[in-house]
């Protein structure tokens, strides 16, 4: 496949690459990677959420760095996962969305080869993975780690707890324990969709063929025993945001998108402001599930005596928009979507929490991270940058002056303070964003003229990100 070979692939053999970390004569820490599914950025009590409880998640925090300005590159499960495996962008292999034609063959041998878990296991790890995949072109096997466990859930958290209080080889471990949840909020509008007229193929096809997601959607759902809908509402079930409603304003992309997956139309349309409440307590108790099941693997690393000396990275390949601008699901260009956690513990004697506010992508800089932790050298055409001096207090990388975010229906760009967004089709493509001022995008700033300086940056940034991916689909 020649469009991903032409894509910065050059360095991305072990043979002519640049070392980003030098080997340590110290013994190498253990390396534990958790990634969640569908997980916002303030989905967690160490971001200010006064709503959710995830005391497993701020205790990673509490030893570490909270990277809060951290984003995904594509807000869809396998781009953003394909990125996270590779360092590279989804459309290096022209993944736009979670449809694709599963080729080995649309891999190259280079990736391949040097697939996060191959070049750990070359460097001296056991590396192994457990839980979801969704990986295009390839497996979490085919790039070089050892499957312990294809359960995304509690068996997951279990195994791999078992793995961790179970080790005593001489080599260090580099783990990945990837968790479905809260993924499963997915199956309320799609469920809901049935009640409101639906007669979609897909969406019957997604039910039958996800009983488990929707059983655990609908226990999420409930209200807690004893308590009457009024006690609960009043008390217990989070308030809408505050960027609820739709902007009027909004990108025509965004009711193009609805139609095309009706279940989300339907929401929008017919949901009331308690089901929508609704379904952010869902999210909050699908969320608080999987913290629960994170518990459990750190316990083990705690009760191993491996906490010091383990690296341990939290991150979620997406959001979910959870009731802002009154849509649930993901795949738009809208912060909740886009904006991710990312928590960094290194290895050593605890330092206090610091939260990070410079701008970073989740699937382009851990996978270099990683590498530099491990002493590994990586391949010296990624674009991202390893974050481990910032989290260990050494010599920073040079600040970017922003990050893209590619999208199935337009491309983004991001800086600390502002957002330019561009969808590929409709009325009122372009939107603008100062963050500071207008955190929940209430509001389309693209012709305040205070602003186009940076609204022509960013806009030549995401064009150029552009023009170089259509590049590589054509070639």
């Amino acid at each position: 496949m020649r469009s991903i070979d032409a894509y910065r692939l050059n360095g991305y053999n072990s043979d002519v690459s640049r070392t980003i970390g030098k080997e340590n004569p110290m013994k190498k820490p253990n390396i534990l990677w958790i990634i969640t599914d569908q997980q916002s950025a303030d989905m967690m009590g160490c971001s200010g959420n006064p709503h959710i409880k995830t005391p497993n998640i701020d205790s990673i925090a509490s030893a570490g760095v909270r990277f809060a300005n951290a984003y995904c590159a594509q807000p869809v499960c396998a781009p953003s996962r394909f990125s996270l495996m590779t360092g590279l962008y989804p459309s290096a292999a022209s993944v736009r969305g979670d449809k694709f034609h599963n080729s080995p063959a649309g891999l190259p041998e280079a990736v391949r080869k040097n697939g996060l878990g191959a070049l750990l296991t070359r460097g001296g790890y056991n590396a192994v993975y457990g839980g979801k995949q969704n990986i295009p072109f390839t497996d979490c096997e085919s790039l070089g780690f050892k499957l312990l466990c294809e359960d995304e859930r509690d068996r997951l958290a279990g195994d791999m707890a078992s793995y961790i209080l179970n080790y005593h080889e001489d080599k260090p471990f580099a783990m990945i324990a990837s968790f479905i949840n809260p993924h499963d909020i997915c199956y309320m509008a799609i469920v809901d969709s049935l009640n409101f007229g639906c007669d979609d193929r897909d969406v019957k096809n997604i039910l039958l063929n996800g009983k488990a997601e929707t059983e655990n959607c609908l226990k999420a759902q409930q209200l807690p025993p004893g308590m009457d809908e009024g006690a609960f509402f009043e008390t217990a079930c989070p308030p809408l945001p505050d960027n609820y409603q739709p902007a009027p304003d909004e990108p025509e992309a965004i009711s193009i998108l609805q139609e095309e997956r009706p279940f989300k139309k339907l929401a929008r349309q017919y949901y009331s402001d308690e089901r929508w409440r609704i379904h952010r307590w869902a999210y909050k108790n699908l969320t608080e599930e999987v913290d629960a099941q994170i518990g459990r693997v750190l316990g083990a690393v705690r009760q191993a005596g491996l906490w010091d000396n383990t690296v341990i990275i939290f991150t979620s390949d997406h959001g979910d928009m959870d009731a802002s601008h009154k849509m649930e699901h993901k795949e738009c260009l809208y912060q909740e979507c886009c904006k991710v956690p990312l928590i960094i513990k290194g290895a050593g004697a605890a330092a206090p929490m610091r939260t990070e506010s410079a701008v970073v992508s989740n699937g382009l800089d851990i996978f270099p991270t990683v590498l530099d932790y491990a002493g590994i050298q990586a391949p010296y055409n990624l674009e991202g940058f390893s974050l481990k001096n910032r989290v260990q207090g050494g010599t920073r990388p040079p600040e970017r002056e922003y990050r893209v975010v590619e999208c199935e229906n337009g491309v983004m760009a991001v800086n600390e303070r502002y957002k330019y967004a561009k969808y590929d089709r409709g009325e009122r493509a372009e939107q603008f964003f100062n963050l500071w001022e207008n955190p929940g995008e209430m509001y389309n700033q693209i012709r305040e003229e205070r602003y186009r300086k940076i609204i022509m940056a960013l806009k030549a940034a995401a064009d150029r990100h552009q023009l170089r991916s259509s590049n590589i689909s054509d070639n």
